[in-house]
């Protein structure tokens, strides 16, 4: 199996040669992987203590950032090198200064992953959520450097728990520990043989738990925000969009709306801005112009979005009618209700969210416009709705705190 694997991995490799001359994502993502030595010995030195965590994406890199940070202050003579494995993660964060080093994780072939180990040298690797590369971790098990999975979330559709999954299986038995969010995982874990496992929930209740103690103001957002109710859509897709514009189309009162596109191309923007007939404005467009007579700005840029939620009477999260649900805690934390739509199965804190009530799921525009009159209306009923969602991620952080405790008897 596990030749066959490599093969496969190869076969893949060459493949996304060939697509990169046309694509942009996939033409990062084979050219950024090139520079990764270059990037390894520009940044680590022979003698240098490492400690190496890699995330998929945007995402999980959000999961990591809370250990990320408190590595670094419990282990300031060590190297924190981070990996990623997708362009959007790394093209954003590739300046991050939550660790020393950042790179691409070169592909999972026996070669590749020797070179890679080579040049870093980590006294120990950390992986997050959903990574199990097979050829890493069975190196990295050979070499003694013990591995972490941590914020890790399984599903018995997965391929480890199935009669076929016996090349994946022996790849989970490699890990050290694993850090799971709920009992479910641990079962599963438990149903393979795997034993070595602790429930502590999900690292990015402990990293938005850190939103609420850092500034969020924004003074564009002070000036445009002047009626008692906003409406914050952020991370949205077309589908989103156009029940969200059909909304804000047809919206009576002063009720002011943000957009942050997952898409924020310029010609998507603008199309997006195009198909909304109240006064709206792009972000790249503020410059002078009086946001107080503007009804709907719609933010095409990055890195915003967070401090934007803090605005928010209402909050939408986008995904749930396209290709998967994005992060509703950003805006959980703030004591607001949040909406989604019906895709939001296998996000186990939209899951949790939605059956205490504070995340609210809708399918059709017109139980869009029911939920958001509802809520503008009734001051007790978001309140309530909120409480439920700030309640949740108080009760439940502290995952990053249980990780550290392990890692300090490994290092």
């Amino acid at each position: 199996m596990r030749l066959i694997y490599n093969l496969l991995v190869s076969v893949s490799w060459a493949i996304l040669h060939v697509f990169a001359k046309v694509n942009t994502k996939l033409s990062l993502f084979v050219k950024g992987r090139k520079q990764t030595t270059t990037i390894l010995k520009k940044g680590l030195e022979g003698g240098d203590k490492v400690i190496w965590i890699h995330a998929a994406s945007l995402g999980e890199y959000e999961q990591g950032l809370p250990i990320l940070e408190k590595l670094k202050l419990a282990y300031p003579t060590h190297k924190l090198l981070l990996t990623f494995f997708s362009p959007s993660g790394y093209e954003i964060k590739k300046n991050t200064q939550a660790a020393h080093v950042v790179t691409y994780l070169p592909m999972d072939t026996k070669k590749k992953v020797n070179a890679f180990l080579d040049a870093a040298k980590p006294e120990l690797a950390i992986f997050i959520k959903y990574e199990i590369w097979p050829n890493y971790l069975a190196e990295l098990n050979k070499r003694d450097i013990p591995t972490l999975l941590v914020s890790a979330l399984f599903k018995k559709k997965q391929v480890y728990f199935k009669w076929y999954g016996g090349f994946m299986r022996k790849a989970l038995h490699t890990f050290g520990h694993f850090y799971v969010q709920d009992e479910n995982s641990k079962a599963l874990l438990k149903s393979i043989g795997i034993i070595n496992c602790s429930v502590t929930g999900d690292t990015r209740l402990d990293r938005v738990s850190e939103i609420l103690d850092t500034d969020n103001s924004l003074d564009f957002m002070t000036q445009f925000n002047t009626t008692s109710h906003c409406l914050i859509a952020g991370s949205t897709w077309p589908e989103d969009e156009k029940i969200l514009v059909d909304y804000i189309n047809g919206s009576t009162t002063d009720m002011k709306f943000v957009i942050a596109p997952h898409n924020i191309k310029k010609e998507h923007s603008q199309n997006l801005k195009d198909s909304i007939s109240k006064p709206a404005l792009l972000y790249s467009e503020i410059d002078s112009q009086n946001l107080s007579e503007i009804s709907v700005l719609i933010i095409d840029t990055i890195g915003l979005l967070t401090k934007i939620y803090s605005y928010a009477s209402i909050a939408y999260v986008g995904g749930g009618f396209a290709t998967g649900l994005h992060n509703t805690l950003e805006p959980a934390v703030f004591g607001i209700p949040v909406i989604i739509g019906p895709k939001y199965m296998g996000f186990l804190e939209a899951e949790e969210l939605v059956a205490l009530g504070g995340v609210l799921s809708i399918k059709t525009r017109e139980e869009l416009a029911e939920r958001i009159d509802c809520l503008k209306d009734n001051k007790s009923n978001r309140a309530e709705l909120g409480t439920l969602n700030s309640n949740y991620i108080a009760k439940n952080k502290g995952a990053s705190t249980q990780i550290m405790n392990t890692i300090e008897k490994l290092l």
